[in-house]
């Protein structure tokens, strides 16, 4: 038997930031986003003994690990050493093969769906009789708290309901709101946007860091700026439902503005100048994805515009990337043979 699972990558709208602790404890945090077609695979092969093999697609290389030796956080599969940690606490011998549609970094929230995905494929193999937020909480708590990677808990909550959400975080507890939106409106914001992959990835712990200290410091700008986010996030979400599409492009231009305060490093010089080209052959709005400082940047484009944007940012060096959105979240399943 193998079981496979699958969790889709996310873009984040507007009010990333509002979800990474302290912020939503004190204040309270929304984001408003939604999944797409690309993906963190994991398949889950149950073998005898007490060997773990992990296979990672993505750069052709194989680990392998003795459970009962126990499990050491150095590095190198860190992610997924912590799901079978915490997931396969018997220490049955399994192997693991795990890819990615977009690398760590990239601003999709790869790292976090692939918790995700980690957790759905021990979830049907097991047969844990867990419910989604569980599901989410599980990838949170491996990511957050058992690696201690920073970063906020948008990212597993979107990546395990998938679709259209509107989530609130407070305090301790998270509640997505799923929208309902129209689907000839669903048709014509994916026509609208344009993603365009930067060729970089980044770190996005130290730009985390100084945005946390800031907070914590209550540095006035980057506080203004949070809860700027946050009160464009639920004009987005009414946009959205009111099916005021211009409007929608038009904020998330606003909202990058109140994102780059957050810190100095969010954008670049080549996410300006990427940014700007787009804003002048017909984006009406867009952001860097993620914590920033590369990865994917997402456009709001008139609809006769659109190519003359792709165009413009291809002639110096972006990458758009075709996609569609994904209505289904996390999706588990089970095969015989491979």
């Amino acid at each position: 038997m193998i079981v496979r699972s699958r969790a889709p990558l996310r873009l984040s709208f507007c009010g990333g930031g509002t979800d990474v602790p302290p912020y939503p404890e004190e204040r309270g945090g929304v984001v408003l986003s939604t999944t797409i077609n690309k993906y963190a695979f994991a398949s889950l092969v149950p073998q005898a003994g007490a060997d773990l093999k992990v296979t990672s697609l993505d750069y052709d290389t194989i680990a392998k690990y003795h459970l009962e030796d126990g499990l050491v956080y150095d590095g190198e599969l860190d992610l997924v050493k912590a799901a079978v940690h915490r997931l396969n606490p018997e220490r049955q011998g399994l192997d693991l093969f795990i890819h990615t549609d977009a690398p760590p970094g990239s601003g999709l929230g790869s790292s976090s769906a692939m918790a995700v995905a980690l957790v759905g494929a021990f979830q049907r193999w097991r047969r844990l009789p867990v419910m989604a937020y569980d599901v989410a909480e599980l990838a949170y708590r491996i990511e957050r708290v058992d690696l201690g990677i920073k970063g906020g808990m948008q990212d597993q909550y979107a990546a395990t309901f998938g679709g259209f959400n509107f989530i609130e975080f407070r305090g301790d507890d998270v509640i997505v709101n799923p929208l309902r939106i129209e689907p000839s409106l669903l048709d014509e914001l994916e026509y609208r946007l344009l993603l365009c992959y930067t060729g970089k990835t980044r770190l996005s712990a130290h730009i985390l860091d100084r945005q946390i200290n800031a907070y914590v410091g209550k540095h006035g700008e980057v506080v203004r700026a949070l809860d700027a986010m946050k009160d464009l996030a639920i004009q987005m979400k009414n946009a959205l439902l009111l099916g005021r599409l211009d409007a929608f492009g038009e904020l998330l231009d606003v909202a990058w503005g109140h994102k780059k305060k957050l810190d100095a490093q969010i954008s670049n010089d080549q996410i300006d100048e990427l940014y700007e080209l787009a804003r002048k052959n017909g984006a009406l709005g867009g952001k860097i994805l993620g914590a920033g400082g590369g990865g994917y940047l997402l456009l709001y484009c008139q609809f006769d515009r659109k190519h003359k944007v792709a165009e413009a940012l291809e002639r110096i060096g972006g990458q758009v990337v075709d996609f569609g959105f994904d209505l289904r979240g996390l999706q588990t399943w089970e095969v015989n043979g491979r």
